[in-house]
């Protein structure tokens, strides 16, 4: 799979309020990374405003300082308003314009869009096709296995592709489950198996390892992570140095320490205004804090803070010379904190 003429094997997935420029130039700049995704832009029934719209056309930079692709994903129902949104999307400069079928939560959920367009497939079909038409590049869709069950999930896609997207990603866990349970990968190797466009998986690939297993049990065109790049920063790495051959790095307490600085004097000049950082920050703490074996002792201190001041403090004091073993980042889940098998294998193990 090719964008821009890169090939597209690892994708940081569309995640909102954590998928803005600044997460994705750091993910970025960090290498091992073929494709970003903004979080999704909402499309309301107000008029669309072009330079918004515009604002969301922002690259990211690969180590070698050349932009990576972007996607830029979109979220709404009204299929003319759609197409608009993508004609101007397009038009700025975003390598892909992405369709948000999948964010279960109940806010977007009650207003029929994200994962509730799942539930039609004639509103599917007319809002892509109506896309596809003010679309001159590439057009893909995000989805989930299902609303309530994932017995159309072949259906659904098949929607997807007849309506005209270049490709697909999917999340293989229902609405209903939302994050909860194991992402069944037999879901994705269905849809390799019957559509002609390619498809990339996306869930449970926690460790570096976990994403060519993905590749090898679902023949997926490319793997899209999200929340195991908030636990574990350098798993885009990781992934390109199993591919090479190459000794993954394996982060120790002292190399978290150096992100948490790093993130923090960077998020300190973006997001200056009301609380400052510390929400974000706490957000990446609640996730790369799952990697620390300590019994959950240095989240349980840093998401109690209320200042950056007070969460270096606790992370000085639970992770300066912390060794590497101790750390659940290493590429092969050497500790399994996220582990109960592959995806593939927990699933057919639990309906065995």
């Amino acid at each position: 799979m090719e964008i821009a003429g890169r090939t597209i094997r690892t994708v940081l997935a569309p995640m909102e309020g954590v998928s803005h420029p600044t997460f994705r130039a750091l993910m970025g700049a960090r290498g091992g990374l073929d494709l970003v995704c903004t979080e999704f832009v909402r499309i309301s029934p107000a008029p669309l405003s072009p330079k918004h719209m515009r604002r969301a056309v922002e690259f990211a930079d690969g180590p070698d300082g050349q932009p990576l692709p972007l996607s830029v994903q979109v979220m709404g129902n009204d299929a003319a308003k759609m197409a608009e949104a993508a004609a101007l999307v397009a038009d700025a400069g975003a390598s892909v314009v992405d369709v948000n079928m999948g964010c279960p939560m109940p806010r977007v959920v009650r207003k029929g869009v994200g994962a509730a367009m799942l539930k039609d497939p004639a509103l599917l079909r007319d809002v892509l096709g109506q896309m596809r038409e003010k679309t001159p590049g590439l057009l893909s869709a995000k989805i989930r296995a299902g609303f309530d069950d994932a017995a159309n999930v072949v259906r659904i896609a098949r929607v997807v592709e007849e309506a005209g997207a270049d490709f697909i990603a999917v999340h293989p866990r229902r609405r209903c489950d939302f994050y909860e349970g194991v992402a069944d990968w037999r879901i994705v190797r269905t849809l390799a198996d019957e559509l002609s466009i390619p498809v990339i998986g996306n869930g449970d690939v926690w460790y570096a390892a976990d994403a060519l297993r993905m590749e090898r049990e679902t023949g997926c065109a490319a793997v899209m992570i999200g929340r195991p790049a908030m636990r574990n920063p350098w798993i885009f790495q990781q992934i390109e140095d199993l591919r090479a051959g190459r000794e993954p790095f394996a982060p120790s307490g002292d190399d978290l320490l150096a992100w948490l600085h790093e993130v923090s004097a960077i998020y300190a000049r973006v997001f200056h205004k009301k609380r400052g950082p510390i929400g974000k920050l706490k957000e990446l703490v609640r996730w790369f804090g799952r990697a620390v074996d300590d019994g959950g002792a240095f989240r349980s201190v840093a998401l109690r803070v209320h200042t950056v001041e007070a969460l270096h403090r606790a992370a000085d004091e639970h992770l300066t010379g912390l060794p590497a073993e101790r750390i659940d980042l290493q590429a092969d889940g050497h500790l399994g904190l996220e582990r109960s098998g592959s995806a593939l294998a927990a699933v057919l193990a639990r309906t065995a």
